[in-house]
């Protein structure tokens, strides 16, 4: 089992930016792909964007062109740059981690962190 430690989020105007971070707690596993997840009040959980580890990157397209997916295999950690920010990005936001353990695919989850765009 990997875990996943997320950070940054908060509150924002609208227009604002802000960086979120999650890392893998301890262990070596290598971790194949990564993904943001968001889930708003009283919504379903929502995909965000995705990124594998060789960099190729996926996007929402309510989200395109405002935020960036980024990893760092070496220190497995992934972040999540949000520029632009507008009220419906307002939800807690979720980091996903998908790896093998004895060749089974499986993954884990981050915490959650509250992301606020108001003014």
């Amino acid at each position: 089992q990997v875990d996943l430690v997320e950070s940054g989020g908060g509150l924002v105007q609208p227009g604002g930016s802000l960086s979120l971070s999650c890392v893998v707690s301890g262990g070596t596993t290598i971790i194949n792909s990564w993904g943001w997840y968001r889930q708003a009040p009283g919504k379903q959980l929502e995909l965000v964007a995705t990124i594998t580890s060789s960099g190729m990157a996926d996007y929402a397209d309510s989200v395109k062109d405002r935020l960036t997916i980024s990893r760092d295999n070496i220190k497995r950690a992934m972040y999540l740059q949000m520029n632009n920010l507008k009220p419906e990005d307002t939800a807690v936001y979720y980091c996903n981690a998908q790896y093998h353990i004895q060749f089974q695919k499986t993954g884990s989850w981050g915490q959650g962190t509250q992301v606020t765009v108001s003014s």
